[in-house]
C-alpha cells in the first residue's frame, strides 16, 4: 500500500479546480431546433422589426378613436363595418370617420385606425356581423388602444441575444422572431470517460467470478450530458501501465479526461504513476466522505479527473466536484439546485475532520438517511438528494432542521 502523501479540504480542492478552469473557445454553428441549452458564442441583432407591422391585440372592431367619444352601453355609438381583416391578410381599404373594421387578434390594422375595442364590448346594431352591416360600440376607445405598434417587440438593430446567453425556449423564439435558422454557440466540451480495473466488465457481458459491471462510465456520461458536456464513454482498462498508458493516449482529444477506479493508494492503482510521469498532479486526497482518494490532474496541459471505483463516492464527488467544473469551461451559469430544509428523520454520526456528503430520501416531510457505503450505488439511487456535514461536526441529531441538495 502506498499511502496518502496529503490531504486537502473541500473548500481548497474547489479553490484549486477553479484556478484550473479553461473556458471553451471553440465555437459552432447550430440549427435553432437544436440550439436549446447551448451557450450563445457570438451575439445576434435583428434585421426587422417585430411585429414588422402595426397589429391588433384583441378579437374585435379598428376603429378611429375619436369615433367612440362618449360611448356607454346606454348610449352606444354606431359604426358601420368596412370590411373584416384576419391575420395574414393585409387590410384591403382604410377606415373613415364612421366606418370601422372587424379585425382578429394579430391581423394588420388597417391605416386610419388608431385603436381597437374588442369584440365583448360591442353588439350587433341590425343581427348581422359581417361587412357592410353596423355595429354598436359600448365603451369610448383611446388612441393606441389594443394595439401593438410595428417594432413594439424588437426593433431593427436591437440585440436579441448576447455572447454568453444560455439559450432558454424564450431566447429561441425571439430568434425564431427575428428570421434566424441557426445560431453560432460554444461547443460542448469533449469529456472522455473510462473505468479501470482488471474486475470491471461491460454490462452485458457474461459475469465471471470476481468480476463486476461497469456503473461509473454511465453514471459520470450522464453528469457530462446533463451539464454541457459531450460524453465519450471508452472501454474499461486493465491494470497495468501499458494498458493506462494507451487510453490515456486515445483521450488525447478530449478536453476533460475523467478515469474511475485506481486513484487510491493500492499496489495496482496505478493510474497515478501514469499521470504523473505524463503531467502535473494539482492534488490528490480530500478529507471528504465519500471520496477521499479523489485526484485532479494536468495532463499535457489538459484536465484529468481521478474518481474513486466506489460508485457512490464516483457518483457524488462528480456532482460536487465535476459539475462546477465542466459547467464552468462549458460557459454555462453555475449549476442552482433546489434545497429543502426539512428535520431529519434519524441521528446520523460522522467521521471527525473529515466534511460528509450523506445521501437521503425525502418521506413524511423529514430527511431519512439513505447511504449505505461507498460501493454501493443505492445510496444515491434510492436517494433523493443529499446533506453535508462539516468536518468539525461528529452527529446530527434527529429532529435537526437540515438542508438537502436536491438531485
Amino acid at each position: 500500500m502506498r499511502p496518502f502523501t496529503s490531504t486537502i479540504s473541500l473548500e481548497e480542492a474547489r479553490r484549486r479546480l477553479a484556478a484550473a478552469v479553461r473556458p471553451i473557445a471553440r465555437t459552432e454553428r447550430v440549427p435553432l431546433a437544436d440550439a436549446s441549452g447551448r451557450v450563445v458564442a457570438s451575439g445576434v441583432t435583428s434585421s426587422l422589426d417585430v411585429p414588422p407591422f402595426a397589429r391588433s391585440a384583441m378579437d374585435g372592431y379598428a376603429v378611429v378613436a375619436a369615433d367612440t367619444a362618449g360611448a356607454s352601453r346606454d348610449t352606444p355609438v354606431r359604426l358601420g363595418i368596412a370590411e373584416r381583416i384576419y391575420t395574414g391578410q393585409m387590410p384591403q381599404r382604410g377606415i373613415a370617420p364612421g366606418l370601422c373594421a372587424e379585425i382578429a387578434t394579430g391581423a394588420p390594422l388597417p391605416a386610419g385606425a388608431d385603436a381597437v375595442v374588442m369584440v365583448e364590448e360591442t353588439r350587433s346594431a341590425d343581427g348581422r356581423r359581417e361587412t357592410g352591416s353596423l355595429v354598436d360600440i359600448l365603451t369610448a376607445a383611446t388612441a393606441g388602444q389594443n394595439i401593438s405598434p410595428r417594432g413594439a417587440d424588437i426593433t431593427t438593430g436591437a440585440l436579441v441575444v448576447n455572447p454568453g446567453d444560455l439559450l432558454t425556449p424564450g431566447r429561441i423564439g425571439s430568434l425564431a422572431a427575428v428570421g434566424r435558422t441557426d445560431v453560432e454557440v460554444y461547443q460542448r466540451p469533449r469529456v472522455a470517460i473510462l473505468s479501470t480495473g482488471n474486475e470491471v466488465v461491460a454490462p452485458g457481458s457474461t459475469l465471471e467470478p470476481g468480476q463486476v459491471f461497469d456503473v461509473n462510465s454511465f453514471t459520470l456520461a450522464a453528469i457530462a450530458g446533463a451539464h454541457g458536456g459531450a460524453a465519450e464513454r471508452h472501454r474499461a482498462v486493465e491494470d497495468s501501465l501499458d494498458a493506462l498508458t494507451t487510453a490515456l493516449d486515445a483521450c488525447a482529444g478530449a478536453d476533460v479526461i475523467v478515469f474511475s477506479g485506481g486513484s487510491s493508494v493500492g499496489e495496482r492503482d496505478l493510474i497515478l504513476d501514469v499521470v504523473t510521469a505524463r503531467g502535473e498532479m494539482v492534488f490528490h486526497g480530500i478529507a471528504i466522505k465519500p471520496g477521499k482518494p479523489t485526484a485532479f490532474a494536468l495532463v499535457d496541459g489538459r484536465p484529468l479527473f481521478g474518481m474513486p471505483g466506489n460508485p457512490t463516492s464516483c457518483l457524488s464527488n462528480a456532482y460536487i466536484l465535476l459539475v462546477p467544473f465542466l459547467r464552468a469551461i462549458a460557459h454555462l451559469p453555475p449549476f442552482q439546485p433546489r434545497i429543502v430544509r426539512v428535520p431529519l428523520a434519524r441521528r446520523i454520526d460522522s467521521v471527525a475532520s473529515r466534511h460528509q456528503i450523506y445521501t437521503v430520501r425525502l418521506a413524511d416531510g423529514r430527511a431519512h438517511p439513505a447511504f449505505k457505503g461507498s460501493g454501493d450505488i443505492t445510496s444515491l439511487s434510492q436517494a433523493d438528494g443529499y446533506i453535508e456535514i462539516p468536518a468539525d461536526q461528529e452527529t446530527v441529531d434527529a429532529g435537526a432542521m437540515v438542508e438537502v441538495t436536491m438531485f
